[in-house]
């Protein structure tokens, strides 16, 4: 996305970088179990009927939750998760022992010297070990970029994970742990959590006081919904549900519900198919910012009951 923010004369809360204070702050975690289920956007209308709360993207492998906010960064710097092979050619004499032992087809020859290829190295190391001219040493990869920023919400750690980089996990905690030096009158914080049930996400829901997920009455929802949620009991997490587009298949909602119901989550709402979602993406706002009509109010009613269930008040 384009580094280069602005206000666009969006009235933005008087807010710093800091150390926090020791104010309790309530710790919401909006995750999926699969991408596309309208997690964002729901994560982006709570921000909006809260106006004044920390947030954090942690869905760095496709952040989009600026798109919405329209951050405007205060700070930014380089993530590396990761080390990657090197081979000094003066010292190398090719004698190729570094090859066999590469199981992922890094090491190349090229007018007779070897090379790395640092998109393939996983920084196992294997060929620094058996390198017996000691040519090859290991450092750092750049696998994104993080941000703070400010927003008309509040402030928001955000990043973005280089094209075929790994280690998100580690962006994700990065992000959280820039979330927490915010300084601010707000009392609550919304993570837009990672989708699946991978290390990103246990990044993302870990030490949090509450987990939504949101799902869709389809097969494969119905399906990633139950595998997200055995992830959040082995945590011992609190969580809640929302079925979003619920009005397309009202049997497999149902299933939700009584799948919820079952295991002790919190059946938080539904909420029905609105092309709004979409109209509001293209002005860059938020759904609850472009409309009011019965979507709107499924929303509200929503996040009343998430903030009633972690016992948050704003006073």
């Amino acid at each position: 996305f384009n580094h280069d923010y602005t206000d666009r004369g969006i009235e933005i809360p008087d807010c710093q970088i800091t150390q926090r204070d020791n104010r309790d702050t309530k710790e919401i975690v909006i995750i999926s179990g699969k991408g596309g289920t309208g997690k964002t956007s729901l994560t982006a209308s709570f921000c909006a009927i809260e106006k004044e709360l920390f947030i954090a993207d942690c869905d760095v492998d496709a952040a989009d939750l600026h798109l919405i906010t329209n951050p405007g960064i205060m700070e930014t710097g380089k993530f590396s998760g990761g080390s990657a092979a090197r081979i000094d050619k003066e010292l190398c004499d090719n004698c190729g022992k570094c090859e066999p032992v590469c199981r992922f087809d890094a090491v190349f020859e090229r007018e007779g010297k070897r090379g790395i290829d640092e998109l393939s190295c996983e920084g196992c190391g294997a060929c620094r070990l058996v390198c017996p001219q000691h040519a090859i040493s290991m450092h750092p990869v750049l696998n994104g970029d993080w941000y703070v920023s400010k927003t008309r919400f509040g402030l928001m750690s955000h990043a973005k994970l280089l094209p075929g980089s790994e280690n998100s996990g580690k962006l994700v905690a990065l992000v959280r742990d820039k979330k927490k030096s915010f300084q601010h009158n707000a009392a609550i914080s919304i993570i837009d959590g990672s989708p699946g049930t991978g290390c990103p996400v246990i990044s993302s829901i870990t030490g949090t006081d509450y987990v939504v997920v949101v799902t869709e009455p389809t097969v494969s929802g119905v399906h990633d919904f139950k595998r997200i949620l055995d992830l959040i009991h082995f945590f011992h997490l609190k969580s809640g549900v929302i079925v979003n587009k619920a009005d397309i298949n009202p049997e497999k909602k149902q299933e939700i519900q009584q799948w919820a119901e079952k295991t002790g989550c919190d059946f938080l709402g539904a909420i029905q198919y609105d092309t709004g979602f979409t109209l509001a993406q293209k002005k860059g706002l938020t759904f609850i910012e472009y409309k009011s009509n019965e979507t709107s109010g499924q929303i509200r009613d929503i996040w009343a009951k998430i903030k009633d269930v972690v016992n948050y008040s704003a006073e």
